[in-house]
């Protein structure tokens, strides 16, 4: 008598490749954090499309729309803001990360103008130096975030100002000192704060872009000759008490830890020093990959190719710098390109995988 599978095996090894791609692509999906134009997120939305095809697994909020130089983009008020990010975590299966850049101070998407309570700058709770007071303030933006359903905040900064005159850092009060235990100590009970509450942080910019002249937003910021190795002393601090969340990478150039490429792009720079070096675990964020340090040197699919096999586990899309509605259907098919093409291993997707998992099992 011939030996015969049963059918339930039979069944499964038939849609193995089919089950096989539909888990390939909910993990890529998850990789991709994109930003949107919209106060609502209606069914037949384009954001709630990419949810829906794309399994795109993080979103940001903006106030303000760059490309329009309108403040209307995703935040009008409380009442609105919580609609939307209920409308958003109602269509995907996997819960999302839902994000937003409230530092306090000049970087600050839910401002008291919407209904939301005033933040102070990292640059004055650093020179109140009080840590009650910094975990209060940031309790209050936690509780704001928490009560119309953000999960991440992406902060604190914890770039040393060196240079106060750098446009994107210390010109913005973004920075809690340039003494670096200042630094640490302020983050941390800013982010206990939010933890507190149940908020996620991301803290940035990796390796550093306090000594910068110039705005990364704009080209590229060549730190070579004003990077000290002083401002990893907060990454590894945070890191070594448990405190840290997720890490995002800066696109800065210092040549002596990397001479080809920027910190987002570098595997000498992402897992040489944040991964082995400063034996981190957890999740590692871009920065804005739209932003003109990456758009003005590299083409999409080599910034993506090289960010991700640098060790970036989520890569940001903020889509506000400049505007593209296609950016998700875009990031999501170069990535599995080049995994198709073996440019990407399934490997390194797996890796970022379970660690983003990991940390939403954080929320939930």
């Amino acid at each position: 008598m011939p030996f015969r599978l049963p059918l339930f095996l039979l069944l499964s090894l038939c849609l193995t490749p089919a089950l096989a791609q539909k888990s390939l692509d909910k993990k890529i999906g998850q990789m991709i954090l994109v930003g949107f134009r919209g106060m609502t997120a209606e069914p037949d939305s384009q954001i709630i499309g990419d949810i829906h095809t794309y399994h795109i697994g993080s979103i940001v909020l903006f106030d303000y729309d760059v490309q329009t130089k309108k403040a209307v983009r995703n935040i009008e008020s409380p009442a609105q803001v919580r609609k939307l990010t209920t409308q958003l975590q109602a269509a995907s299966k996997i819960p999302l990360l839902i994000a937003v850049d409230q530092e306090g101070g000049k970087v600050n998407r839910l401002k008291p103008t919407y209904g939301f309570p005033p933040s102070l700058t990292a640059d004055s709770l650093g020179k109140i130096n009080n840590l009650d007071s910094t975990f209060a303030r940031a309790t209050i933006i936690a509780q704001t975030l928490r009560k119309v359903g953000i999960n991440l905040n992406f902060a604190p900064d914890v770039d040393l100002n060196i240079n106060p005159d750098n446009p994107a850092i210390g010109k913005k009060g973004r920075s809690f000192s340039a003494d670096p235990a200042v630094v640490s100590n302020q983050a941390r009970a800013y982010i206990q704060a939010h933890h507190r509450v149940g908020i996620l942080t991301a803290i940035k910019h990796f390796p550093g872009h306090g000594s910068a002249w110039n705005d990364s937003h704009l080209g590229l910021a060549d730190v070579t000759d004003t990077w000290q190795s002083i401002e990893l002393e907060p990454y590894q601090s945070l890191i070594a008490s448990g405190d840290c969340d997720i890490v995002m990478t800066a696109h800065v150039f210092q040549g002596h830890l990397d001479s080809l490429y920027p910190a987002t792009l570098s595997r000498l720079i992402i897992t040489g020093m944040l991964r082995e070096k400063l034996h981190y675990k957890g999740v590692i964020i871009s920065d804005d990959m739209q932003m003109g340090a990456i758009t003005t040197k590299y083409g999409q699919e080599e910034a993506i190719r090289l960010a991700l096999n640098a060790g970036v586990d989520i890569l940001l899309f903020g889509n506000n710098l400049v505007y593209d509605p296609q950016i998700a259907e875009k990031a999501f098919t170069t990535v599995k390109k080049l995994v198709k093409a073996g440019k990407i291993s399934k490997k390194r997707v797996r890796q970022s995988y379970r660690r983003i998992m990991k940390l939403k099992r954080k929320l939930y």
